[in-house]
């Protein structure tokens, strides 16, 4: 009698245990290449993306020890254009609470020390996007006093640009653009130029755009560019955009951990002096994962290890002038699990 007792309980342990490695939600199938979908948005996981700020933008220099944004000034709420745009333009450190649709025309300055962050559904549209930077001059060639430095914009949907979405210029420094969602914009998405430093653009979705990510203006901005535009680029989801992800001149760039998929010309441009450390991306349904742009005399670099090649057809790579190592601590995701991480944490509403 305990013998067939003993036998009918295995029998039911047995099937419970298949009945449990059947339905259970952790387990993750082996895929081929063919097997890769792309999650909908409704099926993002709230609160998997980083919310710390990782990158040059917490390098100490040019007199800030890191980016803190408004942190220390009061926190206000914008719910319309004129308190955005009057929040924007003050001289104290603010934290700007976002709420809404704010719908502006043109390029709209930041002054420094700001915290811009949507909270709920935060959409920035109408035509407008943000300037940080001093108007350009061509002979300014080092750091300004009136650098517009230490902006934080964040959880925040950019779309419907006549201009750039934002565009960082003119020695502005220590900037980090984090967990927004951008797209259709006449020009550039995020785009970083004229001796700007020490930025990270983080966990952003960029979709249907076109020129999504300049860093570096024009070959011939030596004076402004050498030594300068430090960029951070992880954990960003380029979405069927077109180019620039990023497209770099000059600058010692980082992009690490970003998600490529659907991507209508290239992928990273290498650009005149570009220095570029690409590790543990995941590239899929990209024809050239790397353009070049240098030239012979100021030829460009780009070392990469560790990425995912997906129904990829070039990935083309100097890695000879590459002999720069990342100026603070980051934690690199494997390569192979960097679309589902990518896919769960990156835009808006993650933080």
């Amino acid at each position: 009698m305990k013998k067939t007792s003993l036998i009918i309980l295995s029998v039911f342990c047995l099937l419970a245990l298949v009945v449990w490695f059947s339905c259970n939600p952790f387990q993750q199938a082996n895929k081929s290449s063919s097997d890769y979908d792309i999650l909908n948005e409704t099926e993002f996981l709230k609160g998997t993306g980083d919310t710390s700020c990782v990158g040059f933008a917490t390098v100490n220099a040019w007199g800030d020890d890191g980016t803190s944004g408004g942190a220390g000034g009061q926190t206000v709420t914008a719910t319309n254009a004129t308190q955005f745009l009057d929040y924007i333009a003050r001289e104290e450190p603010l934290i700007i609470q976002v709420s809404g649709t704010i719908s502006f025309s043109g390029m709209q300055n930041v002054a420094s020390n700001k915290t811009i962050i949507g909270v709920g559904n935060a959409v920035i549209n109408g035509g407008g996007g943000l300037n940080i930077g001093i108007p350009i001059d061509d002979n300014i060639t080092s750091l300004p006093a009136n650098a517009v430095h230490n902006i934080i914009i964040r959880n925040i949907t950019f779309t419907g640009g006549s201009d750039d979405l934002i565009n960082v210029q003119m020695f502005s420094h220590h900037i980090w653009i984090d967990h927004c969602d951008f797209s259709n914009s006449s020009d550039g998405a995020v785009d970083i130029k004229r001796g700007s430093n020490y930025c990270t653009v983080s966990w952003n979705v960029f979709h249907d755009h076109n020129k999504t990510c300049l860093l570096g203006r024009d070959d011939g901005d030596t004076a402004q560019d050498r030594g300068n535009l430090k960029t951070t680029y992880h954990h960003n989801w380029f979405k069927g955009t077109t180019q620039r992800h990023p497209r770099v001149r000059f600058a010692q760039c980082h992009v690490y951990n970003n998600y490529y998929t659907d991507i209508g010309d290239y992928g990273i441009g290498v650009g005149v002096e570009a220095n570029i450390i690409s590790e543990n991306n995941y590239f899929m349904n990209v024809e050239d994962c790397t353009n070049w742009y240098d030239t012979s005399s100021m030829p460009g670099y780009i070392r990469d290890t560790g990425s995912v090649l997906i129904n990829v057809e070039t990935f083309e790579v100097n890695p000879s002038g590459v002999n720069w190592t990342p100026p603070y601590s980051y934690t690199l995701d494997t390569g192979a699990e960097t679309d589902a991480i990518v896919q769960a944490g990156a835009g808006v509403g993650k933080i």
